[in-house]
């Protein structure tokens, strides 16, 4: 096997104010074709000095930090760099907490007790650019969909949707960002923005949460929309 240089592998930041920690998931990450280990940190000022200096692909934080809570960093590296992925590994309680990371910007949760072959698996799908987080929490969030997947069959407000919206409500469905998808459909972010409003607005979705899980719960019933090839 070739061995890539530091520059061609995908770069981790790794931020937990527990050592311990972070020595076994840079242990874990440099065992892995492809991955290095850029920088680390244990509070949110360190993380976003690091993210700065070493420009990482991929963050991996808990929600537990020595000088403020995971979500206010999360919404901190979203807001300044949308296109850093962010998976939580964290021992808080999972079915009130990943639903929340989410919101707040990540890409997906992983719970301290999973595996260490688990996080290997979220780091692949999140780079992938899925959405990652467990059976459990993929159960509870199937079940909301499914709801709202209901309401949209009764209705039918996706019939409302032109050719392009459907695109891109598809490309949500599959965990795409907004960069992502400006990127695969080659137009700018704004335009992406604007069409995610204009689908909010004709399918009477609050907020871009809203708007996830009517796409995942869309995808998950079977009617997508095949264009090309994500």
């Amino acid at each position: 096997m070739t061995r890539l240089s530091r520059q061609d592998r995908v770069r981790i930041l790794l931020v937990d104010d527990h050592p311990l920690v972070r020595i076994a998931l840079r242990d874990l990450i440099l065992r892995e074709h492809g991955l290095a280990v850029c920088g680390e940190a244990d509070d949110r000022v360190g993380a976003l000095a690091a993210i700065a200096a070493s420009k990482p692909h991929l963050v991996i934080t808990d929600l537990a930090l020595r000088d403020s809570e995971g979500l206010e960093l999360i919404r901190n590296i979203h807001r300044r760099y949308p296109k850093i992925r962010i998976l939580v590994l964290s021992m808080y309680d999972e079915s009130l907490y990943a639903e929340r990371v989410i919101r707040a910007g990540a890409c997906g949760y992983i719970s301290k007790e999973e595996a260490t072959t688990k996080v290997l698996e979220a780091v692949r799908k999140i780079l992938g650019g899925e959405i990652y987080w467990s059976e459990k929490v993929a159960a509870n969030v199937a079940s909301k969909v499914a709801r709202a997947v209901g309401t949209l069959k009764k209705g039918r407000p996706v019939d409302l949707l032109s050719e392009r919206e459907l695109e891109i409500f598809e490309l949500v469905g599959k965990g795409a960002s907004t960069e992502q998808i400006a990127a695969f459909l080659h137009i700018g972010s704004s335009t992406v923005e604007t069409y995610r409003s204009r689908i909010k607005r004709k399918m009477d979705l609050k907020s871009g949460v809203e708007l996830l899980q009517a796409a995942i719960g869309w995808k998950m019933a079977g009617v997508v929309y095949r264009h090309r090839q994500w």
